[in-house]
């Protein structure tokens, strides 16, 4: 009997153990459970924070670039003005030089009608008269 007793004994001190080292397992599996959902909590509070600063991100990137292009046409469109204004300037310019290459070219050299007449007979232009000499003419 008292070896049943022992072995009784020895047999709940076994199960008592067991049962602790159990409630021991559970515990920690709790703990780790606990853990995997609080780090999957916060791993998808991080990529729904991640998400939410990339499209604010790229909004902000888009009125940037938005902001550049209306900078960059309106100084195009000054260039382009100012451009123009030059191009007619120098047009104006070139035709101000025409009329003035128009205005002071020489007279024609007239050319003899017959070379039998020699040297020194010029013909004289039909709107002159007769005897005026070419020098009177300017």
């Amino acid at each position: 009997m008292r070896a049943a007793k022992r072995i009784n004994s020895e047999g709940e001190r076994i199960i008592e153990k067991a049962q602790e080292e159990a409630e021991r397992i559970v515990a920690r599996a709790q703990e780790q459970a606990a853990f995997l959902i609080e780090e999957r909590g916060l791993t998808e509070a991080a990529d729904a924070e991640s998400r939410r600063i990339i499209a604010v991100a790229e909004d902000e990137a888009a009125e940037v670039r938005r902001g550049a292009d209306e900078y960059a046409a309106g100084v195009l469109a000054g260039l382009e003005a100012d451009v123009t204004r030059t191009l007619n300037s120098i047009e104006r310019g070139i035709a101000m030089l025409d009329e003035r290459r128009a205005a002071n070219a020489p007279a024609p050299v007239p050319v003899m009608s017959d070379p039998d007449e020699g040297y020194g007979a010029v013909d004289a232009p039909e709107d002159e008269e007769e005897g005026a000499s070419p020098a009177g003419r300017r």
